[in-house]
């Protein structure tokens, strides 16, 4: 019968050829039956790698055939002959739950995990996990025999997959489950960030879900058919009606030093490509360093000055060595590629100055540390949000909500009914489906003294900062709390 396999016949595999670290590591995922013709250049190894990965091995391998065999010369002590093989079994994934972190299921669940835990912690907790460099798919170690270990206690792998010192598929899928429960950005390599989750003692753990089954039951009643949940620690917004998660959605929440607050509030009204005037805090600590290092910096972040009575002023009439800013009002134009609050801002009613709005600098919501605001919640996928808080306002569908952002035009709803919004600080928490989740207590709020999420802020410089706005302007810095 024929086939359609991918034709990879000219692939040659030479024990000295300068781009393969390992004929052994071939061989262990199935290339030894591929003939021999022709020497290959590294663009046509690369090529009938992939050929052969996508028609004969699992998704999961795909990529690390691919990086393992291209790969530069690797550290001996480190690098594995791939003497086994595994596939990423599916048990070891973690799917996005549909069930609110604020329900009676999660409170039971979080008191599930708790019995599990006091179950680790009485039998010695799990081991420390130490190496000088990053673990990754193919290291021979004997961190990677202690990762094993950890990860077996913690049930992110079974313990059928035994104390090898290689890091194979499943240990890979592993790292990646565990990186999902605690927040992280799913690689499958252990970096520093996860070593540090890895080596939170067990009894450390339990006692975060202990202090956080307090705040979870305080929440698991009466709150409404319809209603928002922002997790400040999971930097994450879900929607929620007839107790079930409608929509998720990546958040960016208040700096450690200004916090977004947590309350019980309502959603009220949305404004549509609205205005940013700047707040008080905001010029003290941002705007006014600005201008000193850059005169031009109001006009390249299209922000006007305006005196008490209304009147625009020019820059150049301010005293920028002084504190004669604070006395005047800052507004940002429209326009969602330059506004701080994008093309929505939706308003809720509290007394601390903060609402919940798009942004124009989506990069934050590409990393792991997305605590960057003044205090209010900017959304991803914004649009998304918006349709389900007007969902029972008259006229207001998905498409209607478009074409009033396409117009650029200012347009204020008020939503009917109000939908409340709860902002909530959970960094602990159990699931039904038996995963438990854990988040950093970037506000040192748990009272442990141990999870220091604070050196986890990015460096100056650093990626996250380079995203925060083209033009200058510090779109993290929304509001005062």
């Amino acid at each position: 019968m024929a086939t359609n396999s991918p034709d990879y016949s000219p692939l040659i595999i030479e024990k000295n050829h300068p781009h393969i670290k390992s004929v052994t590591r071939l061989e262990a995922i199935g290339f030894s039956k591929l003939p021999v013709k022709k020497p290959v250049t590294l663009k046509e190894l690369e090529s009938s790698v992939r050929n052969y990965a996508i028609f004969h091995l699992s998704a999961s391998l795909i990529l690390a055939t691919l990086s393992q065999v291209t790969a530069g010369p690797a550290r001996a002590e480190e690098q594995a002959e791939w003497a086994q093989r595994y596939d990423a079994d599916a048990r070891l994934t973690v799917s996005r739950s549909t069930t609110p972190i604020l329900s009676e299921q999660t409170v039971v669940a979080t008191e599930a995990a708790i019995d599990r835990f006091r179950n680790i912690v009485a039998n010695g907790g799990w081991p420390q996990v130490s190496s000088t460099h990053q673990l990754r798919l193919g290291t021979n170690s004997p961190a990677v025999s202690v990762l094993r270990k950890r990860l077996i206690i913690s049930g992110d792998i079974g313990s059928e997959t035994g104390a090898s010192p290689i890091f194979d598929s499943y240990v890979e899928a592993a790292v990646r489950r565990f990186q999902a429960r605690h927040g992280i950005i799913e690689t499958g390599i252990v970096n520093q960030q996860t070593f540090t989750a890895l080596n939170v003692p067990a009894e450390t753990r339990l006692r975060q879900l202990e202090t956080n089954l307090v705040r979870l039951r305080s929440f698991s009643k009466d709150l409404g058919n319809r209603y928002v949940t922002a997790n400040i620690p999971a930097a994450q917004v879900e929607t929620v009606e007839n107790g079930a998660v409608v929509t998720h959605h990546i958040a960016g929440v208040g700096k450690i030093d200004r916090q977004s607050p947590v309350m019980q509030t309502k959603a009220i009204q949305i404004n549509f490509n609205p205005f940013w005037t700047v707040p008080a805090s905001v010029i003290r600590k941002d705007l006014i360093p600005k201008m000193q290092a850059d005169p031009n910096y109001l006009r390249d972040s299209h922000i006007r000055v305006y005196n008490k009575d209304g009147q625009e002023l020019q820059p150049e009439q301010i005293n920028w060595r002084s504190l004669d800013a604070m006395n005047y009002k800052f507004r940002q134009d429209i326009g969602g590629d330059f506004n701080s609050l994008g093309v929505v801002r939706i308003d809720i009613a509290n007394p601390y100055g903060v609402y919940m709005h798009d942004t124009p600098a989506k990069g934050v919501f590409g990393d792991d540390f997305r605590f960057v605001s003044s205090g209010c919640i900017r959304l991803q996928n914004v649009r998304d949000y918006v349709a389900f808080l007007l969902r029972e306002t008259p006229g207001w569908d998905r498409d209607h909500i478009d074409q009033v952002i396409a117009s650029g035009e200012r347009v204020d709803v008020k939503i009917m009914p109000a939908v409340p919004v709860y902002w909530v600080y959970v960094t602990g928490w159990g699931a039904p489906d038996g995963v438990t989740q854990f988040r950093d207590d970037i506000y040192q709020r748990d009272g442990l003294g141990v999870i220091d999420a604070a050196t986890m802020a990015p460096a100056s410089g650093s990626q996250t900062t380079q995203q925060t706005g083209s033009n200058g302007l510090l779109h993290n810095e929304e509001n005062e709390n």
